[in-house]
């Protein structure tokens, strides 16, 4: 017994690395120095907790649980790879194309449909804009992204590459389909992507295969590289040539500077404070201490960016605009401010399109606020654990 207690005592001092190193050279570890005395994830839930509890009200608590759980992602099918066998693999693990597959062929032909009722209560939103005489959104129906269904929190599998390289789905945020789907592009267009890092929702407009033009820029020099690496592994070259494609690292909020007046659909989707990775992780969460004014100069750097896409999106075209935060701040109010001044400081006049048929269409994968004051909000929940993602889609009037 001796023995075997003296062995235990033996095993104990070998794990401790001290006990091999001399006592001179010894230094303690400073937990102030090693760890933060308020993590960026509690101060991030901290300020949600005060803010949108007032915000969501009794839906808070359920939104809080979603956000701090592990997320549902959905598997973009790329359609310039091999889709035959990725399509028949992902339906063999229970998997549905939520584009398609939620309602039957009627209720596609009736949202394509120019007569379909745009706003159930029109009152309400002529106040901020909201014009019936804008077509309601078409989906482009060769965009396919499968999803577990409700409840299932199964993960997929990595992608694997075809014969040629390119790799079969891209898993992403399946809320994150829903601004390239609403931005309704239409054969022919010329695209503005102002924010494109990652590259998920790019990935998701060349999709349509109706992009005539496509220009994806970030500010990011290495977010840059991270969308070239994406857009090789998925697109093949002959697509991504000067005449098809331009990429490039410049401010988006100088883009009505550079090119005014010129694309058919420009995606604004800003940077923000990230809510579900702002819950989740400390590394590189604006919620940082050292981030506070960065984080505080967040709604007038969207604002400018939103702006920029209006100047850029031609008299006619669309603009719609997008983040993954629950803040009014970065949401509605932003979108108020900045067609207060495309109207007021560059004489441009917009009108807000109802995405309501979108909602209706897609409530049974998405979880979405009821009555927003303005756009759209996905929230998260436990049976539908995607988003949050809030957008907004504006038209530019001749």
């Amino acid at each position: 017994m001796a023995a075997l207690m003296d062995t235990r005592i033996l095993l104990r001092k070998i794990k401790d690395l001290r006990c091999l190193t001399p006592r001179r050279n010894r230094v303690k570890a400073k937990w102030a120095g090693s760890q933060p005395k308020y993590p960026a994830t509690n101060l991030a839930l901290q300020n949600f907790d005060a803010t949108y509890s007032l915000q969501l009200g009794e839906q808070w608590p359920s939104v809080r649980v979603s956000m701090l759980c592990e997320p549902k992602y959905g598997a973009l099918v790329n359609n310039f790879s091999t889709t035959e066998g990725v399509i028949a693999d992902l339906q063999s693990q229970g998997c549905r194309d939520f584009v398609c597959q939620p309602v039957g062929v009627g209720a596609l032909e009736r949202l394509q449909a120019p007569g379909f009722p745009l706003h159930d209560n029109p009152s309400t939103l002529e106040s901020v804009g909201v014009s019936q005489d804008v077509a309601p959104p078409r989906l482009r129906t060769n965009i396919k992204c499968f999803v577990f269904p409700g409840g299932d929190i199964s993960r997929f599998k990595p992608s694997r590459p075809d014969l040629y390289g390119m790799l079969g789905y891209y898993l992403m945020d399946a809320a994150s389909i829903l601004p390239a789907l609403a931005l309704d592009v239409q054969e022919g267009h010329s695209v503005l992507d102002v924010c494109a890092a990652p590259g998920g929702k790019t990935l998701a407009l060349l999709q349509t295969q109706a992009i005539r033009f496509l220009c994806v820029n970030d500010i990011s020099v290495s977010r840059t590289y991270r969308l070239q690496r994406v857009l090789n592994s998925y697109v093949p070259k002959e697509l991504l040539t000067e005449e098809r494609m331009r990429i490039t690292s410049f401010d988006g909020r100088k883009w009505g500077e550079i090119e005014r007046d010129t694309f058919d659909r420009v995606l604004v989707d800003v940077p923000c404070t990230t809510d579900r990775h702002s819950v989740m992780e400390d590394e590189n969460n604006i919620f940082k201490r050292a981030r506070t004014k960065e984080r505080q100069r967040l709604p007038q750097l969207q604002t400018e960016l939103l702006l920029a896409g209006i100047e850029a999106v031609r008299p006619g075209g669309q603009v719609l605009y997008s983040t993954c935060s629950l803040s009014q701040l970065q949401n509605e109010y932003v979108v108020e401010r900045a067609m207060h001044l495309a109207r007021e400081e560059h004489g441009i006049s917009l009108q807000v399109v109802d995405l309501r048929p979108i909602t209706r269409l897609f409530k049974e994968t998405f979880h979405f606020a009821p009555d927003p004051h303005l756009g759209q909000l996905v929230l998260p929940h436990l049976t539908a654990n995607f988003g949050p993602i809030y957008m907004c889609k504006l038209q530019r009037l001749s």
